[in-house]
């Protein structure tokens, strides 16, 4: 919020620049903190030029405390220790900006890990594993309200599938993360979306990078979802974006949409912000897709 009203933070104006030149009817935010009364968001909104009338942030489990010693190293309160990794609450949670109104959102985000049918999970406390939710950031079903029906916006950030031991704890995470919206749409968590756009940070790529990677391969071959970018890279940890570039954001529509185009706001070889992704709209590029009835 600070930087926000001062302009003094570079990558939020180039965050901003990216959005303002792709120019969505519906956003989808991921690690942007929250705050109560979405002042936060509310001022992002401010600065990128379209109508977002229509915002929705809620409380994030990213920095959540728990009381518990998650990570087991014998200290409570850190950032480990948190239902998702943060060191305050709301620590880098998600948001959805829209120029459509939106409707009654189904947060799924307080789910236990334990209790999610065919989940693994590395060893743990019995007293851990009693409040330990699967969603690091949350899991989110928005209506966004439109002239010929609803179209449903599952959201989600999973955590990264690394920092971890050799137990995989994130691992195991990220796979289950992704799994809740296949149980979604069989209809575990009541009747499921008919239509709908899967949209966020899976940190997962099919083919490369550390992760369960056949997880994502199943899941981009589920017959009621269309891949519009397969095979194109979301984010790269390097100053040259060929090494490092992975798939780990997606936006991926229901069937019965028509795919109108789709596209990925990668940065130009020649950008100088990758020399200091600081000067830059950070790793993680804007995935944007174009749908029609």
């Amino acid at each position: 919020m600070r930087d926000i009203q001062k302009g003094e933070a570079p990558q939020i104006a180039a965050i901003a620049q990216v959005i303002t030149d792709i120019d969505p009817d519906v956003l989808v935010l991921t690690d942007i903190d929250y705050d109560r009364d979405g002042l936060a968001l509310a001022a992002f909104a401010g600065l990128l030029g379209a109508d977002f009338a229509y915002q929705f942030a809620g409380p994030s489990n990213a920095g959540m405390p728990t009381g518990q010693d998650l990570d087991g190293n014998n200290r409570l309160g850190e950032a480990r220790d948190a239902q998702g990794y943060g060191t305050f609450s709301g620590d880098g949670g998600i948001a959805i900006l829209s120029q459509f109104p939106l409707g009654d959102v189904t947060d799924l985000s307080d789910i236990l890990w334990r209790d999610v049918p065919g989940a693994t999970l590395p060893p743990m406390p019995t007293e851990v594993a009693a409040v330990q939710r699967l969603s690091s950031t949350s899991h989110w079903i928005v209506p966004v309200i439109l002239a010929d029906g609803p179209v449903h916006v599952l959201a989600f950030a999973a955590t990264p599938p690394v920092f971890d031991g050799p137990e995989d704890r994130n691992g195991l995470r990220n796979r289950d993360e992704l799994r809740l919206w296949s149980q979604v749409l069989d209809g575990v968590y009541g009747p499921p979306p008919n239509s709908f756009v899967i949209a966020g940070n899976a940190n997962l790529d099919p083919f490369a990078g550390e992760g369960m990677r056949p997880a994502m391969v199943a899941f981009l071959a589920d017959p009621r979802l269309q891949d519009p970018l397969p095979g194109i890279a979301t984010a790269a940890w390097s100053d040259r974006p060929a090494l490092g570039a992975l798939r780990v954001s997606y936006v991926l529509p229901s069937q019965d949409w028509r795919l109108v185009d789709a596209g990925v706001a990668m940065p130009a070889p020649d950008d100088p912000s990758l020399l200091d992704r600081n000067l830059g709209a950070g790793p993680h590029w804007l995935v944007w897709v174009d749908i029609a009835r």
